[in-house]
């Protein structure tokens, strides 16, 4: 008895993790791909050049920040242009990716790249 009740409690606790998932959900970050073989190599690189992108900016912002950072911390406040960190904390402005430009707040001292 004890043996019957433990196989129906083990087949119900299978079952109940064998549901069918939607292979249609894709996650929101997901390059919308067709499945489609021939077309295979096109996602491929239009995925490799929006990694691209994404790299470049936070590579760019990241750079810009921690001379604002430096700036701040040996003069007190925050530059009140980009231009102010260069020679003393950075060589030179990167230059934004392709169609983007650099948006900086003064107040706060936040850079964001955003489209032109």
């Amino acid at each position: 008895m004890k043996v019957c009740t433990f196989l129906f409690l083990l087949a119900g606790l299978f079952l109940s993790g064998c549901k069918k998932q939607d292979s249609s959900a894709q996650p929101t970050n997901a390059a919308p791909s067709s499945g489609n073989p021939l077309t295979a190599p096109a996602d491929y690189g239009s995925a490799l050049v929006r990694g691209q992108k994404i790299a470049s900016k936070t590579v760019d912002t990241l750079g810009v920040n921690q001379a604002i950072k430096m700036f701040y911390a040996t003069e007190g406040r925050y530059p009140k242009s980009l231009q102010e960190l260069v020679p003393d904390h950075i060589a030179r402005l990167p230059d934004p990716p392709a169609g983007m430009k650099f948006d900086y707040n003064p107040a706060t001292g936040e850079v964001k790249v955003v489209p032109k």
